[in-house]
């Protein structure tokens, strides 16, 4: 009995040790997720907003495969919980000191997100903007269809934000914005027909 426990408590401390023990050195735990963060960054920023827009399933498919592409960039050969959690801890380190830098930063933050994409104006596509940001025609529909718009004509205004967002102005008010208006008429119409009654004669 005092044997199995004796076993079970070495079999405890060795798997306790191998979870906490850095398989590689912690400048290079720090370093590794910094680098692959600047290089995501600088991909994202040159092949374009669409795949943050995430259009079709071959974007989706990127995005997906390329957090298990980088994951050995990041991790290297270490499986530590340790690793994991500095791996982690730097990732949103830089992240978080990035976004306060630009935040403080407007300028340089435009030129690095890029500025937004004209796609539709006044109800007429800007074949200049759907080239720049390689979107056919199709895709551009299934985003207004997506937003309720059946009709490019329905639009009159569509731009595609740097951070992937599609950002689109209807010709016409809402529906609740028009029934507000005309719930709005006819009480009006009903103030001035009991004012007029309330007339004396």
């Amino acid at each position: 009995m005092f044997a199995c426990m004796l076993w079970a408590g070495t079999i405890l401390q060795q798997m306790t040790q191998h979870m906490w023990q850095l398989g590689a050195p912690l400048p290079e735990k720090v370093l590794r997720p910094i680098l692959v963060y600047i290089v995501l960054v600088v991909f994202l920023r040159v092949f374009g907003k669409r795949e943050l827009a995430q259009l079709n399933p071959f974007d989706l498919v990127v995005l997906l495969a390329l957090s298990n592409t980088v994951q050995n960039a990041i991790i290297g050969d270490d499986n530590s919980v340790s690793g994991g959690v500095i791996g982690a801890f730097t990732l949103m380190g830089v992240n978080y000191m990035v976004i306060r830098f630009l935040f403080r930063h407007r300028r340089l933050d435009q030129i690095l997100e890029g500025k937004p994409t004209v796609l539709i104006e006044d109800g007429r596509v800007c074949k200049p903007g759907l080239a720049k940001e390689l979107l056919t025609r199709a895709e551009l529909m299934t985003v207004l269809h997506r937003q309720g718009f059946s009709k490019i004509s329905d639009v009159d205004r569509c731009i595609l934000e740097p951070g992937g967002a599609f950002y689109i102005v209807s010709k016409e008010p809402p529906r609740d914005e028009r029934e507000h208006r005309e719930v709005m008429a006819r009480l009006s119409e009903l103030s001035q027909q009991i004012a007029a009654l309330q007339k004396p004669l």
